[in-house]
């Protein structure tokens, strides 16, 4: 393999455990399946190069990202008729409460795609916050720059974030 890959296994791991939690338990791939898929995905482009570990990570979450958003809407466009099977309905528990709606991640994608066109920089604090799981205080570390501009642009990016979800 990958030195990087292999010092940086178990914190691919942790950014995997977090994105498959995220799919709001639909099942659409396992941790280690997604830790593989996206290490591959990101060996089959030119050669990156990475100065820390920060970037890397917070592109291979982003990778992990587009990976379960991809499997959600293959997923969805197969719920939409793709195979269609039928089934019987269960009236016994049509008065309970329905199952909560897992995260729109397609919805999110989308917004995050175009805050990184408006604002790059929103969208990395962003992927390096939500995604990878760091906190203000390291972000400002990765990016030499100090807590409270990490911690405006967080601020920022969340409403512009809120904003596009609407």
């Amino acid at each position: 393999m990958n030195p990087l890959f292999d010092s940086l296994y178990g914190e691919l791991c942790r950014l995997a455990r977090r994105e498959v939690r995220r799919s709001g338990g639909q099942h659409l791939v396992g941790t280690g399946t997604l830790v593989h898929e996206a290490w591959l995905g990101i060996a089959r482009r030119s050669p990156l190069a990475f100065e820390a570990p920060g970037p890397f990570l917070a592109y291979a979450a982003r990778t992990m990202r587009g990976l379960m958003i991809d499997r959600l809407r293959a997923r969805g466009a197969h719920k939409r008729g793709g195979g269609v099977v039928v089934t019987s309905l269960d009236t016994q528990h049509l008065d309970e409460a329905p199952p909560a709606e897992p995260p729109d991640l397609a919805r999110l994608a989308e917004a995050m795609e175009e805050l990184a066109a408006i604002e790059p920089e929103l969208a990395d604090v962003v992927d390096l916050k939500f995604f990878c799981g760091f906190t203000l205080e390291e972000i400002a570390v990765m990016k030499r720059v100090s807590g409270r501009t990490v911690q405006r642009q967080w601020e920022k990016a969340r409403l512009l974030l809120q904003h596009a979800m609407r």
